[in-house]
């Protein structure tokens, strides 16, 4: 009798080179415990994405946005850890927020940490000469003002303070600038909302009437202009990159226009993109077009 033997199937190589590094977390790492308004103790944390390698890495550190109400470090992980696959350190931090936390105190939390990291560079593997700051929404407008206020004592308060807090290079996506124009292009209803004392600019500003004197941030324009990115634009800052969404409904896309042209102005280097169609936080934000520019641009600055 003839006996038919069935063909195997043959195994498949694959060769392929290595293009991303494997990524390891260390969550909820301590940088520093502010006082809040109440003299509570703040402990604010971050999570660190790192390639799991013995190089050292440039460090990416990354402000959350939450309308200065909220500063979930968890947030945009889809980006975070496409960042820490193309070789870097990333370091989500959050940050004092309304109503317990006022200006300067966000920024200041960013400084913090921005040294903390410094000061423990050898610890996590961190490149503390290439150091960029990147956030989203009110997290990108902390990272355009801790980048513009580069080598500005005035806000260099708390811990490390032997380590510069100091960046090479700012990412802003859809992030706010002048804290006063953040309705300008939207309806009546829209900046009267805006110019009301319960809006989260004002509280941000003023803090809560509980505390302090309240008002709308029409009522201190002197504190809202120290506040503002634009006015501290000078030789010291770095490149930047700005990223909006042309159908953006809460951050209008003239607050990074501005911030664009005055950084233009003053020969800095910077590129600014426009996305079609894309709202604020929606699902553009999470395609690979975004990240490969974002990549590109750390790429260019830094290596």
């Amino acid at each position: 009798m003839e006996v038919t033997h069935m063909n195997k199937k043959k195994s498949i190589v694959l060769d392929f080179p290595l293009t991303k590094y494997q990524v390891l977390e260390y969550p909820d790492i301590t940088f520093f415990q502010p006082k809040g308004t109440l003299n509570n103790i703040f402990n604010l944390k971050l999570d660190l994405l790192k390639p799991n390698d013995d190089k050292i890495f440039p460090l990416v550190v990354f402000v959350t946005g939450g309308g200065f109400f909220l500063a979930p470090k968890y947030n945009y992980l889809q980006q975070r850890i496409a960042l820490a696959e193309a070789g870097f350190i990333v370091a989500s931090i959050e940050y004092r927020v309304i109503p317990q936390g006022k200006f300067p105190d966000a920024l200041v939390d960013v400084k913090n940490a921005i040294r903390f990291l410094k000061a423990n560079a050898s610890k996590f593997g961190i490149d503390k000469e290439k150091v960029v700051i990147m956030g989203e929404s009110a997290g990108g407008y902390l990272a355009a003002l801790t980048a513009t206020t580069n080598n500005c004592e005035e806000f260099e308060i708390g811990e490390n303070l032997n380590e510069s807090s100091s960046v090479q290079a700012a990412i802003d996506i859809y992030g706010l600038s002048d804290l006063t124009k953040v309705g300008d292009d939207f309806s009546k209803e829209v900046q009267e909302a805006h110019a009301s004392p319960a809006s989260p600019e004002a509280i941000f500003i003023n803090g809560l009437s509980l505390f302090s004197k309240g008002g709308s941030i029409e009522d201190n324009l002197d504190l809202a202009q120290k506040a503002n990115p634009l006015n501290y634009v000078s030789e010291n800052t770095p490149p930047f990159l700005l990223m909006h969404g042309d159908k953006d409904s809460l951050v209008s896309p003239n607050q990074t226009e501005i911030l664009f042209e005055a950084l233009l102005e003053n020969s800095i280097d910077a590129h600014r993109y426009i996305v079609k169609n894309a709202n604020h936080a929606d699902k553009y934000w999470y395609q690979p077009e975004i990240i490969t520019i974002i990549i590109e641009f750390l790429n260019k600055t830094l290596k």
